[in-house]
């Protein structure tokens, strides 16, 4: 009897480990391709420029960014926004990968700077 319960324990416990290590995001492979480009990801706070004709750029307080996927922000143009993105500072580019409108404190937090 003990060993049918040892048995069903361990079987318990190799499941469950299965199971933890399968729920990896599934846009973890994408980051590390980026990372390994160059670019790190990191979350930063501007204004969305639209320049001559279609281009994008990401205005913060210190520069100006080219941005790499500009489809990504159609509809947010001359907004103020809070954008998660690769930096590639030696292109002078951006890649975002999610666009949201900053929380009233947030603004406010920014606002005193």
């Amino acid at each position: 009897m003990k060993a049918l319960l040892l048995a069903i324990l361990s079987l318990c416990l190799a499941l469950s480990v299965v199971a933890v290590s399968q729920d990896a995001p599934p846009n973890q492979a994408p980051r590390k391709i980026q990372a390994a480009a160059g670019g790190w990801l990191t979350t930063i706070m501007g204004t969305i420029i639209q320049d001559e004709g279609d281009k994008l750029r990401f205005v913060t307080d210190q520069r100006a960014w080219n941005v790499d996927n500009p489809e990504t922000l159609k509809g947010h143009e001359g907004h103020y926004v809070r954008v998660e993105a690769y930096i590639y500072s030696d292109k002078g580019s951006i890649h975002i990968t999610e666009v949201k409108m900053p929380t009233a404190n947030e603004r406010r937090q920014n606002d005193k700077r």
